[in-house]
C-alpha cells in the first residue's frame, strides 16, 4: 500500500465474481429498496463470514 492510499482510507482491492444477470439485478434491486447498497452488504457478509468462521 502507498502513503497515499493509507491517508485516505479508501479500499484497495476488488474481488470480481460473475453470476446470472437475473440474480445480480434482483439482488440490486432490493438493495436500493432496502437503502443501502450491493457493495456494502457483500462487505457486511464477508466481515460476517470470517468472524463465524475464524480459527481460534
Amino acid at each position: 500500500m502507498n502513503k497515499k492510499d493509507t491517508k485516505s482510507g479508501k479500499k484497495n482491492s476488488q474481488l470480481v465474481l460473475r453470476l446470472d444477470k437475473a440474480e445480480r439485478d434482483a439482488f440490486v434491486d432490493l438493495c436500493k429498496e432496502m437503502d443501502t447498497s450491493a457493495a456494502r452488504e457483500i462487505r457486511a457478509f464477508i466481515r460476517s463470514f470470517l468472524k463465524k468462521n475464524a480459527k481460534k
